[in-house]
C-alpha cells in the first residue's frame, strides 16, 4: 500500500488541534499503520499547536498532509505565516514552553522546514518499518 496520501485543511483555531490528531489516528488506522499512531499524533499535536499559537491573523487555514511512500510516513503542516521559521532551540530548564521541536526531533527520523509562498511547511518523517504493525 505504498503511495497513499491524505491532505486536509483545518481552520487556525484551538479545536483544530484535536481534530487534526483525530484525522491522523483515523487515517493511519485505515492505512494499517497502527504502530505509528502515537508518535504521529504527538507530532501532529506539536506542529499544529505551533500554527495555532504563532500564526494569528496570517491566514484562516492550515493544511495537514500525510503521505505513505517508500517505507516512510511523511507528515507535513503548512501555514501562511512567513515572518519566522521554526528553529530547534534549547529552552531554559524553568521555561514553560519551547520543547515542541525537541519532541519532533526525538520522534522523527528527520524533519525540517521549507518556505512556500506565502508561509512555510514543517515536515517530519517516520519510518514505517520501525515498529511492528498491529
Amino acid at each position: 500500500m505504498s503511495g497513499r496520501k491524505s491532505i486536509k485543511r483545518f481552520r487556525v483555531r484551538r479545536d483544530s488541534v484535536a481534530a487534526a490528531r483525530l484525522h491522523v489516528r483515523t487515517t493511519l488506522t485505515d492505512w494499517k499503520l497502527g504502530g505509528l499512531i502515537e508518535d504521529a499524533t504527538l507530532l501532529t499535536s506539536e506542529l499544529t499547536t505551533n500554527v495555532v499559537n504563532h500564526t494569528k491573523g496570517t491566514g484562516d487555514y492550515f493544511e495537514l498532509s500525510l503521505r505513505r511512500r517508500d517505507g516512510v510516513l511523511a507528515l507535513e503542516v503548512a501555514d501562511s505565516y512567513q515572518w519566522r521559521m521554526p528553529e530547534l532551540q534549547k529552552p531554559a530548564p524553568d521555561a514553560l514552553s519551547g520543547r515542541g521541536l525537541f519532541l519532533v526531533d526525538a520522534l522523527s527520523e528527520n524533519w525540517g522546514v521549507r518556505p512556500r509562498n506565502p508561509g512555510k511547511t514543517v515536515w517530519a518523517h517516520l519510518a514505517i518499518n520501525r515498529v511492528a504493525q498491529p
